[in-house]
């Protein structure tokens, strides 16, 4: 955890105690701080001491007891420091401490959380990525829920963020939905027995498009061709998937188009850079990067003896692409299923003469949808596969959002129908919803009241509960910017849940409607930061705040 005024300190003792021992050599040993698991033990606790004993040839506590010695902090502040078992160093704040920061956060206003440590750099973030062949599902889902609230936190914390879809609407996919319209059009207009392809696309929304097309024309398709059916089809399913994600509070800044690599130049462009590098040769027909050149284990295929190019090319390219626009990090957010392709992929970036480590790719685990325990593949309403119009439509925006991202990254995610579908604080989003509401209540029933609290006593907050719940409040900056860090949304999932049951904790122990007038002041001023800071997370994952429920 970073706390400014205990690093400080500490960081002034360390200086004098390695002065003392002749500036030992501690330059990879950082000064870190945690917070007990068990609060007998302290607000927190470190353990530079037990990784100092080495280099300073002492005991572990020997050398806590002398960094004590050395602190120089205010006691009204601080209650009490000192040494635990083999040597950590526990803290344990006033409630003056406590008092004092909540003052200082209530300054900072609805703004409180935001960092400016990337202040002027640029990262693009590219999440979803579907091609328009067909509707979203739940895997894209999760895709688009993860990419889009790491999208926010790295807002938070100062970046330059832009949203990116990658898509292909060139390509056998494509060529397999314009010939799967085709097929249902002749179904409908002139034999119903029409093959449909082998490899055709079979949902529902294909036999809309053919439909729209034949009314367009008023039954007179003499002018249709496969491209322009292929064209129809492409522009019929982007619409459709921007409205779904648009449902999800998603909108992109760039839809980059792979069949531009193609056409403008730039798989040709990396191909003979890596023959300039004598990184691929030529072999049964095909070409083949050379891998093992770059220190994998096998060279790969990349232009097929067919003339194809494989996925990795035009991938290396799209990425070489990114790369020279001057993102300061690039972040790829795909299915599991891709993991055997990112390290061809990096090496791809190394070998045109990149900075790999500036890529940053995040894979998720899939979803599957349960009721009762058991696993839902078909929608009850339409008996198809679900889709996430569907989801969205069954449970609600909010939850799906919530849901998606309130388990790690790489954890198989079971998102729970019947728990989604619950109106009560058993479902987790409504849990953090209902705290926001509940503070919204306490103003709207003082609002003919003109209390004002922004000078309240805080010196009035001593109560375990109040206490407790400022202790949840200051945490909210380190949350999001290790949520951050980590690419895990699902850490500020976890930090509003904590937040909420401290608010509801208090809530019930602590009176603000009916106290004493100062009282309640200075427990309003409480509230009023707690409110922003559950509406601020939850706009952060994507998620309304309402004001009633």
């Amino acid at each position: 955890m970073e706390n400014i005024y205990i690093k400080n300190i500490f960081t002034k003792a360390l200086t004098k105690l390695l002065k003392d021992n002749n500036d030992a050599n501690i330059k990879d040993i950082e000064l870190e701080f945690d917070i007990p698991k068990n609060q007998e033990h302290g607000d927190l606790s470190t353990n530079i001491c037990m990784r100092l004993a080495k280099p300073l040839k002492s005991n572990p506590k020997i050398v806590a007891e002398k960094l004590i010695s050395l602190l120089d902090y205010d006691k009204n502040l601080i209650e009490k420091i000192d040494v635990a078992g083999t040597g950590f160093i526990n803290i344990k704040f006033s409630n003056n401490y406590y008092q004092e920061q909540l003052k200082n956060i209530f300054s900072c206003g609805k703004d409180y959380g935001k960092t400016k440590k990337y202040d002027g750099k640029k990262v693009n973030v590219e999440y979803v990525s579907a091609n328009p062949t067909g509707l979203l599902h739940l895997g894209h889902a999760r895709n688009a829920a993860i990419g889009d609230t790491l999208a926010n936190l790295y807002e938070w914390t100062g970046w330059n963020v832009i949203r990116e879809y990658y898509f292909n609407n060139a390509g056998n996919q494509m060529n397999n939905l314009a010939l799967s319209i085709y097929a249902r059009i002749m179904q409908q207009t002139k034999d119903a027995g029409y093959p449909f392809p082998e490899d055709g696309y079979h949902g529902d929304y294909v036999k809309n498009i053919a439909d729209e097309i034949i009314e367009k024309n008023n039954n007179n398709l003499s002018n249709e061709t496969l491209e322009t059916i292929k064209k129809y089809g492409e522009e019929w399913c982007f619409d459709k998937i921007k409205n779904t994600l648009k449902r999800m509070k998603i909108e992109q800044d760039i839809f980059y188009n792979e069949d531009s690599l193609y056409k403008d130049g730039k798989i040709k462009e990396v191909l003979e850079e890596l023959k300039a590098k004598g990184l691929s040769y030529e072999k049964d027909g095909a070409i083949w990067f050379s891998l093992t050149q770059m220190g994998l284990d096998t060279d790969r295929v990349i232009v097929k003896s067919s003339g194809e190019p494989t996925y990795r090319l035009p991938d290396i390219a799209y990425h070489r692409e990114k790369l020279l626009r001057n993102y300061d990090l690039v972040v790829d957010l795909f299915g599991a299923d891709h993991i055997a392709t990112v390290p061809d992929v990096l090496a791809g970036v190394r070998a045109l003469g990149f900075d790999d480590k500036k890529v940053k790719v995040i894979l998720h685990q899939f979803v599957t949808l349960t009721e009762n325990g058991e696993q839902v593949k078909m929608s009850k309403r339409t008996g198809k596969s679900y889709t996430l119009d569907e989801l969205l439509d069954d449970v609600g925006e909010d939850v799906v959002r919530y849901f998606l991202i309130m388990r790690g990254v790489n954890t198989h995610l079971e998102f729970d129908l019947s728990l989604a579908k619950e109106q009560s604080d058993k479902n987790p989003v409504f849990y953090l919803q209902y705290a926001h509401a509940r503070i919204c209540s306490i103003f709207d029933k003082l609002k003919d009241e003109n209390i004002n609290f922004e000078q309240a006593k805080l010196t009035l907050l001593n109560d375990i509960n109040e206490i407790n719940l400022i202790k949840q409040i200051i945490l909210f900056p380190t949350e999001i910017q290790t949520a951050s860090n980590k690419s895990e949304p699902h850490i500020l999932c976890e930090y509003l849940r904590e937040l909420a049951s401290a608010f509801h904790l208090f809530y019930h122990n602590c009176r603000i409607i009916g106290e004493d007038i100062e009282t309640m002041k200075a427990r309003l001023l409480l509230v009023d930061v707690c409110k922003n800071i559950l509406k601020n997370g939850l706009s952060i994952l994507g998620i309304s705040a309402p004001k009633k429920m």
